[in-house]
């Protein structure tokens, strides 16, 4: 087992790598008994941070050494040299949406991580009014092999301000239809996408299901533990008014699930 030692804590008991990617300071800690508190160097000059943090008491963000971004062509321009030099490991950069949209400035975002060494994903805002095999077949059409190196993602939420499309379909057709974007892009690509939701998204429609996959969840409030009871996760979403070095204005920051040994075990598993 990867155990989570770098963080003096400890995991699951499970053998795999995914079970132990838990959130830290559940299951093994009883109620009276809080997880430690393990800090990070404050946020500071050449370091992200964030412009309105949250106070997330002992299960802060910071107990987990490995971050990342998420970005759309929205950001402008990136330094992506700050970008590594201020501590992210990873983004996940917006490349599709719906069955007819491109993000206009995906592929120079995965030519300047890729350039800084920083691992990434690229991600597809799924469109409730055109159908799942058609935004799969969009997004293979627009995003080669050669740009996946962590898994796909999925976003999966309700888009309140959309302007088009205001259907919200029933849980079961939610499920089924995330099943077959996901089936379509795994074969394509030979990797389960992961899964990015929201808690009322997640509440509504996913909730003890879709256990296969490995999730991205969104919690800037609380601790995803306290949010998403004893769900699994693999990264955490917990800012969006982050401030990272090379970018301008608001980022979403991210923490991975797990010590930075897990890190590089989940990238070799998982990245190619």
């Amino acid at each position: 087992m990867l155990a989570i030692a770098a963080l003096g804590l400890s995991g699951c008991t499970s053998g795999s790598l995914e079970s132990s990617l838990q959130p830290i300071g559940t299951k093994s800690h009883s109620a009276n008994t809080p997880p430690p508190v393990v800090k990070l160097q404050p946020p500071g000059k050449g370091r992200y941070g964030d412009h309105k943090p949250v106070d997330f008491g002992r299960r802060h963000p910071d107990l987990y050494p490995v971050h990342g971004i998420d970005i759309s062509k929205w950001q402008g321009d990136i330094d992506w040299d700050q970008v590594r030099k201020a501590g992210i490991s990873f983004a996940f950069m917006k490349a599709t949406e719906g069955g007819d949209h491109t993000d206009s400035r995906f592929e120079e975002y995965l030519r300047g991580a890729r350039s800084a060494g920083i691992a990434s994903a690229p991600y597809h805002f799924y469109y409730f009014c055109t159908p799942a095999r058609d935004q799969a077949a969009w997004f293979i059409a627009n995003v080669p092999r050669s740009a996946v190196h962590m898994p796909p993602v999925l976003d999966v939420e309700w888009n309140h301000a959309s302007r088009t499309c205001k259907t919200r379909p029933d849980p079961e057709t939610v499920r089924s239809e995330i099943k077959i974007w996901s089936d379509i892009i795994r074969r394509h690509y030979g990797k389960t996408p992961i899964i990015y939701t929201t808690v009322d998204f997640h509440r509504e429609n996913i909730n003890g299901d879709l256990k296969h996959h490995q999730f991205w969840l969104r919690s800037v409030a609380r601790h995803p533990q306290d949010i998403y009871p004893d769900h699994p996760w693999t990264f955490w979403q917990y800012t969006g008014t982050g401030m990272v070095p090379g970018i301008k204005g608001n980022t979403d920051i991210n923490a991975f699930a797990g010590s930075k040994s897990q890190w590089r075990a989940w990238l070799q598993k998982y990245a190619r």
